[in-house]
């Protein structure tokens, strides 16, 4: 048997397998809308999932504001943490493999952005730059918000 042509088979089936894989990981589960968003496609309990993180987002987005109101900096913090990268950890890899990528680097963002404005709490910021920072994050949501929609159906 010709060990070289078995050879130049693996590594040619190897760098297939590499490239569907990329391009998955970039575009992700998803399809086009009417209303001109990409839907991603998951399965009901993952978009449970999703949707879930997206309402402890907005509740650290409640947090913050009211802590920014009474001048209450530490639940500024603590509200901000709440939806920093710690949220982010045990996300299922298949899971972020329907995710397109643009959506993964807009969250990714956002929990950094709340790590960052609770860093920044911590090491003196005043509830104005709280705020301003806040301000960065909406702009990352809404940004979010009008490309993508999640929905639950004939996810790959």
């Amino acid at each position: 048997m010709n060990y070289r042509l078995i050879a130049w088979v693996s590594l040619g089936l190897w760098l297939a397998t590499v490239i569907v894989v990329a391009v998955l990981f970039v575009r992700g589960s998803t399809a086009p809308s009417s209303d001109g968003r990409r839907v991603i496609l998951l399965s009901p309990a993952e978009r449970d999932l999703v949707l879930g993180e997206m309402r402890t987002m907005l509740g650290s987005v409640q947090g913050i504001v009211q802590g920014v109101h009474a001048n209450d900096l530490k639940k500024v913090t603590s509200a901000a943490r709440a939806s920093g990268m710690a949220a982010a950890v045990d996300v299922n890899p298949a899971l972020m493999a329907k995710l397109p990528l643009e959506f993964k680097q807009l969250g990714m963002s956002v929990h950094h952005g709340f790590d960052d404005l609770a860093d920044a709490v911590d090491k003196g910021a005043t509830a104005n730059d709280a705020l301003a920072r806040l301000e960065v994050q909406l702009v990352t949501c809404v940004a979010c918000h009008a490309s993508f929609r999640v929905d639950a159906g004939s996810a790959r």
